[in-house]
């Protein structure tokens, strides 16, 4: 293992000043983050931070980036006013339309991203990890642009309940690779990638999907995702004249809520808001709600929240959606959750299927399962937003994929 804990800590409740000076040179967000990898990635990861750094700071890398997010992936994308749900909820809400995106959900911003930087490299090949299969569709199709092999790993489970997303990546040329062992979701998936990874390095790129891992990935995945919150801000301010009371976002690994969140850390006037999977139940095994009842600990590569038990051994997870269904979350979250700046909370399966309804029938908008437990949120009466309020929530994703996985819900066939 490589990484060296640091022990500086942020005072609890204290506002973030230095967001861009985050993480430290080691990969530290605080107490959370670094490098706990085997020997044989401390070079390749070595050697990804040096080409990230030289990437972020090339204005040809920048500038081509940005054509294919305009051209290609079809930034900037809408904020758009839900005047039916602001209604009946009583505040103003508007929604970061990411499901407009190309490919449907905002996973598309990191990977094209990542596959130029692949493609720099000199790497031909890419893996990635998928949960809900839209980082893998979002992959496969980066990697079909830019002409490069594609690997995916899923989890069975996943690839069961999300049948459309593996037809989708194998259009694209992507071969997906199900993973049986574990609990055939998420987790598993990011092992058997990393697994892959270490034994070949020299050609192959790891498009991790999330703002998870080892340094630089974690920094790497939130500055492509950024783009989301920069956008906002323009077009909060252009619609409204002022900034948002509240930002609310989904959390599985915490790409799509730090990437909206991030633009707005140094402004205090605005608050902001996380959800996690409640699953079934708080209860071991039921839920992915990882600050509601996880703690401290590492796991593939980073430190952060994780739901394990009294000996350290991970705990299985649930969430009726796939892309929340995971069992530790992004470290530049833990450190906002630890020292206030972002508040999180957690709603179940129904509650998330009462999001996925209002939306869809009130604004003719079917949101994914992971954007719907934002959504579903808002529903509730212990609801700490104020009537009257100015929200953003982010819809990271478009409903079409869970279709099925909503109907099995509701005991349809």
């Amino acid at each position: 293992m490589s990484g060296e804990k640091r022990l500086t800590d942020p005072a609890p409740g204290g506002r973030t000043s230095a967001r861009h000076a985050l993480p430290d040179r080691g990969g530290w967000f605080g107490v959370y983050g670094g490098r706990y990898v085997a020997e044989t990635l401390v070079t390749p990861l070595a050697e990804l931070e040096r080409a990230y750094a030289e990437a972020r700071a090339d204005v040809g890398f920048q500038e081509e980036l940005g054509t294919l997010l305009e051209n290609f992936v079809g930034r900037p994308t809408p904020l758009y006013f839900a005047a039916r749900l602001s209604q009946q909820l009583g505040s103003r809400i508007y929604l970061k339309r990411e499901d407009l995106a190309h490919t449907g959900a905002h996973k598309i911003n990191n990977t094209v991203g990542q596959c130029l930087l692949a493609r720099r490299m000199g790497k031909p090949r890419v893996i990635a990890e998928t949960g809900a299969g839209q980082h893998g569709v979002a992959t496969a199709t980066a990697a079909a642009l830019l002409g490069l092999e594609c690997d995916v790993y899923m989890g069975r489970v996943d690839t069961e309940r999300q049948a459309l997303n593996v037809h989708r990546m194998e259009l694209l040329g992507a071969r997906v690779v199900p993973v049986d062992s574990g609990s055939r979701t998420l987790k598993d998936a990011i092992s058997a990638a990393m697994r892959d990874w270490v034994s070949h390095v020299d050609s192959t790129h790891y498009v991790l999907g999330s703002v998870l891992g080892a340094h630089p990935y974690p920094m790497m995945v939130r500055d492509f995702q950024s783009i989301i919150g920069r956008e906002t801000r323009t077009q909060i301010l252009a619609a409204e004249g002022r900034l948002p009371n509240w930002l609310v976002a989904c959390v599985g690994g915490g790409s799509n809520s730090i990437g909206l969140f991030f633009e707005f850390l140094d402004e205090p006037s605005v608050r902001m808001l996380g959800i996690e999977a409640g699953g079934e139940a708080i209860e071991p095994g039921r839920h992915a709600a990882r600050f509601a009842a996880g703690r401290s600990g590492v796991l593939q590569g980073t430190k952060s929240y994780l739901l394990q038990d009294d000996a350290g051994n991970v705990l299985e997870t649930h969430s009726i959606s796939a892309g929340l269904d995971y069992c530790s979350v992004g470290p530049e979250h833990a450190y906002y959750h630890d020292n206030g700046r972002i508040q999180y909370d957690s709603i179940d399966d129904d509650e998330a299927l009462a999001g996925f309804d209002a939306l869809t029938r009130l604004e003719g908008i079917m949101p994914a399962l992971e954007s719907a437990h934002a959504l579903g949120y808002l529903l509730l009466d212990r609801s700490r937003i104020e009537p009257g309020s100015l929200l953003v929530v982010n819809l990271s994703g478009r409903g079409d994929k869970d279709v099925q996985s909503v109907l099995r819900a509701r005991g349809k066939p």
